[in-house]
């Protein structure tokens, strides 16, 4: 063929993702998708059905747009809504990469920031968090990377995926201070699940920090993909300026609303999974398993072979992330279930021990 890509193209990192393949049938345990595992609330299924889906959505999710700034009690213009997080990650190499610049990544994390900046023909730098040091963040370190590397944007998720860590504000504060020509992009898609979790958009007053969040995490809302960045205004303009309209369907609109206005089964739901979280560690501890502390409803567990591990459970038809992808082929990524769920996983794993 003449017409060939841009070179950019051919450099951009595969990315591997948690979550079922199309072979799983319905008799399969996933724990290697961090999501609700009690579902989207009961209320987004009558909207749904009520959804004008004859028609074309609202070109910016309007509605939403104001029901979410209401609940974050920002302006509007500080907040836009997109089809997951993950499409404003992409919109936002896009608005603000140019090729050869530099995008900082603290690591192991999310292999989206690195696969859309490298479409931009951004160079990625990683600054890596060590397992041997409990996945702890030298703070000192990474601004003497910033500072050498020069970056446009520094990617950092709070909680990690998949570590669980989850920063305090002044860390995240001392980031953005010490950075004032670098965006810093601070992911929050999994914030609901962190407990007494530090209120971020006190931090909104600093125009190089844009917060993303995900409602595909807690509110279950997986498969319509919704998520929202909150931001200053000129930042918010310069992304809905790359952004496709109608990006966020119809269905997923209306069911956001919904499921935004119930409130109350959220809440028991996000309680319900962190009592089986807690019961579930332990008792994978006194199974002897090793267990990463996290602040979040996932967590990594440490065996010998990560590859190893999964491929025997899968062979139970349960599946966990090998986090090899991640950099790190002696953990597994492992994300709470419901209690009666959480005990098929450790029974598998008590087999496997036996065997």
């Amino acid at each position: 063929m003449s017409i060939q890509p841009r070179p950019e193209i051919e450099r951009v990192p595969p990315v591997t993702h948690g979550g079922f393949h199309f072979t799983h049938a319905s008799d399969w345990l996933d724990f290697s998708s961090n999501v609700n595992p009690y579902g989207p609330s009961p209320c987004i299924w009558d909207a749904m059905r009520a959804a004008p889906i004859g028609r074309h959505p609202d070109p910016r999710a309007t509605p939403l747009r104001e029901a979410l700034a209401k609940i974050e009690n920002v302006d509007p213009g500080r907040l836009l809504v997109g089809n997951g997080s993950v499409e404003l990650i992409y919109h936002l190499a896009v608005a603000y990469l140019r090729a050869d610049d530099r995008v900082l990544v603290v690591a192991p994390t999310f292999g989206e920031y690195a696969a859309a900046s490298a479409i931009m023909g951004a160079q990625v730098i990683y600054h890596r968090v060590q397992p041997e040091n409990d996945f702890v963040l030298d703070m000192e370190a990474l601004l003497a990377e910033a500072r050498a590397g020069n970056p446009r944007l520094i990617f950092l998720c709070n909680p990690n995926n998949p570590t669980g860590k989850y920063l305090p504000r002044e860390s995240i504060e001392k980031i953005v201070r010490a950075c004032p020509n670098v965006l810093v992009v601070l992911d929050q898609a999994f914030i609901r699940f962190v407990a007494d979790a530090w209120d971020s958009r006190a931090l909104l007053d600093f125009d190089n920090l844009i917060i993303l969040r995900s409602l595909t995490k807690d509110y279950a809302l997986t498969g319509l993909r919704v998520g929202y960045a909150l931001a200053a205004p000129a930042v918010i303009e310069a992304i809905e300026k790359v952004q496709p309209p109608w990006s966020v369907n119809t269905l997923a609109q209306v069911a956001t609303i919904a499921a935004l206005r119930d409130e109350k089964y959220l809440r028991d739901s996000l309680v319900a999974m962190a009592r089986a979280k807690n019961d579930f560690v332990n008792e994978l501890t006194q199974l002897g398993m090793s267990v990463v502390p996290s602040q979040t409803n996932f967590f990594l567990m440490q065996t010998r072979s990560a590859a190893e591990l999964a491929l025997q459970l899968r062979e139970q038809k349960i599946v966990v992330r090998d986090c090899a992808s991640f950099g790190l082929p002696i953990h597994v990524r492992i994300a709470t279930r419901k209690p009666e769920e959480n005990a098929r996983l450790i029974d598998a794993l008590g087999r496997i021990r036996q065997a």
